[in-house]
């Protein structure tokens, strides 16, 4: 046996460098797919005109705290003295006390501006994105509260696991320079 290396003929070479390249292809081909779905130029967000506010926001997003928090749009809001947001419609005064308020978090704040105005201002800490306000203003108010994918808390995931449960397909993607939908019907 001789101590040397042994040489690598063309026919080798050519057979080894023909194989390496289809392996680098078929790479770039399986990389490809699997980042098709993901788009960096794109992020989810909540569609509020198909949102039926079914409380699946609070439950399926892979974080906990889900990253669906209730937005109020000011321009929208009457600063209402009775914010069925804020209330439950069953109630047996007024009052703030946790029996008559609709969010099972304690989320909402309200304070009073001047007489007959308050000011309803959601506290993000504490809100999971359930809905239950957002559907008491649609219901009975003006539909000021809207659910929104927070983005400084979404981690933007391939395919959004609120998305695949949502029952009105209300998640969608969007553009990162309009990352967020408000309403757009009357």
């Amino acid at each position: 046996m001789s101590d040397e290396p042994r040489k690598m003929t063309r026919r080798e070479f050519l057979t080894e460098w023909v194989r390496g390249a289809g392996l680098l292809a078929i790479g770039g081909l399986l990389g490809g797919l699997f980042s098709r779905g993901r788009d960096q130029s794109t992020v989810w967000q909540i569609d509020p005109d198909k949102c039926t506010q079914c409380g699946e926001c609070a439950t399926a997003c892979v974080l906990n705290p889900s990253a669906v928090k209730c937005v109020h749009e000011y321009a929208m809001c009457g600063y209402c003295e009775l914010c069925f947001g804020y209330f439950t419609d069953q109630r047996a005064d007024d009052t703030e006390a946790a029996e008559n308020q609709r969010c099972p978090t304690n989320a909402i704040r309200r304070s009073f501006v001047e007489d007959p105005y308050y000011q309803y201002v959601i506290d993000e800490s504490k809100c999971i994105g359930c809905g239950v306000c957002v559907k008491g203003c649609e219901t009975f108010g003006n539909g000021s509260l809207i659910l929104q994918i927070r983005h400084d808390r979404c981690i933007n995931c391939n395919q959004c696991a609120i998305a695949n449960v949502c029952p009105s397909d209300a998640i969608v993607r969007v553009p990162t320079d309009k990352p967020y939908l408000l309403r757009t019907k009357d």
